[in-house]
């Protein structure tokens, strides 16, 4: 990417930071609330980071649209098929691994019949496939029509298929069946309690406008330049978006778990302006250097370091020992990473989110110095 758009790497780098912060909690039961999901409606800073990351998505995808246009049909066909199976293929193999799991004293094999299908990654590739084929085809003027009519579409059918009065609780929404249907439940999320998927199919109608949001927002500046016409512009089109979410939300709320239409303008006006944000200071004020350097480096292996934070603590937990006897006499086993919390971070301080919240950016530092190196190697690990 040119220096010139430097502040998009470090946006997208510190999307990855957060994403690794909020995801690795030295325990889930001991968080501070700004790292939590919200229960159901509203927005917490966590529940940011995956629009954000999709939003980045399309960001990256108008450095390359140009390229795709000027190779034709065939290569764009060719291209974006590849990454976008590559992408739901990792995604599936992370939730699938490490394949085996610890049951008792055996080691025993993960049935296929119990593997989520959908996730995070496969949630990028769905949309990162369906907006590049909305761009390449409709471009600019009419992706951002298409993104209006998504938006719309999706709340009328979360309206009027949902239950009655309630449609868009968890029990009311309507996406969940349809996914039950085409996945089946053992295939499905159940950490609300009941078999519910917040990167389900139906919910990812309005999540594939995050990308588009995104695309818009890298071509324009590549078009404006740099110039305080394009940062202000960009400024008072975040500021739209988020006071239209805002006003949405009265009659669709802002949820994340469901991806509401709210959701993904509040969201996508949030991401605009913290990208102005550091294109003011990183292009305009040349305000960069450590705290910069730190999260480009996340940002040129986004893809390789996300699943490797997720398919590390797993694998390391295939390898345990015994920690002590319970109480019950029974032997408690421990593995590197939960024996790192139990014994060193939950001791610092009474309050055990600071513990669980000392773990996390523990991770950050270690999946940052394993970033570092690569990038120090010039070695980028692309889809």
């Amino acid at each position: 990417m040119n220096q010139r758009y430097y502040s998009l790497d470090v946006f997208r780098g510190a999307t990855v930071a957060l994403m690794i912060l909020v995801n690795n909690p030295g325990s889930w039961g001991h968080i501070f609330g700004p790292l939590k999901h919200a229960p159901w409606h509203g927005a917490t800073p966590t529940d940011l980071v995956f629009p954000f990351f999709l939003f980045a998505v399309g960001n990256a995808m108008a450095f390359v649209m140009p390229r795709f246009e000027q190779a034709g049909q065939r290569v764009f066909w060719k291209k974006v098929i590849k990454r976008t199976l590559l992408i739901f293929a990792i995604g599936l193999f992370l939730n699938w691994s490490p394949f085996i799991k610890w049951d008792g004293e055996s080691l025993v094999g993960k049935p296929w019949e119990n593997v989520r299908i959908l996730g995070v990654l496969q949630r990028i590739a769905l949309c990162y496939f369906f907006a590049s084929v909305i761009v390449f085809y409709a471009k600019a003027r009419g992706s951002f029509v298409i993104s209006g009519i998504l938006l719309l579409v999706y709340w009328l059918i979360c309206l009027l298929l949902g239950a009655p009065g309630d449609p868009y609780s968890l029990q009311g929404w309507f996406g969940t069946q349809i996914d039950i249907n085409l996945l089946g439940v053992t295939h499905i999320y159940k950490g609300e309690g009941v078999p519910f998927d917040p990167e389900g199919l139906p919910s990812t109608l309005a999540a594939i406008v995050q990308v588009i949001f995104g695309f818009l927002v890298g071509q324009y500046i590549q078009q404006k330049g740099k110039s305080f016409d394009m940062l202000s512009n960009l400024f008072v089109a975040g500021l739209v978006l988020v006071f239209t979410g805002y006003c949405w939300d009265l009659v669709f709320p802002i949820n994340k778990k469901i991806w509401t239409s709210s959701y993904t303008l509040y969201t996508s006006g949030l991401a605009i302006l913290v990208l102005g944000t550091l294109i003011f200071l990183i292009e305009f004020k040349e305000k960069k250097g450590a705290w910069s350097r730190f999260f480009d480096v996340f940002g040129k292996n986004p893809l390789f370091i996300f699943v490797l934070s997720g398919f590390l603590p797993r694998m390391l937990a295939l390898f345990r020992w015994e920690d002590h006897i319970s109480p019950e006499g029974k032997p408690v086993y421990t593995s590197t990473f939960p024996w790192f919390y139990e014994h060193i971070c939950k001791n610092i301080s009474a309050d055990l989110r600071v513990g669980s919240l000392l773990y996390a950016l523990c991770m950050i530092a270690m999946y940052w110095s394993i970033v570092y190196l690569l990038d120090k190697k010039k070695i980028y690990i692309k889809v």
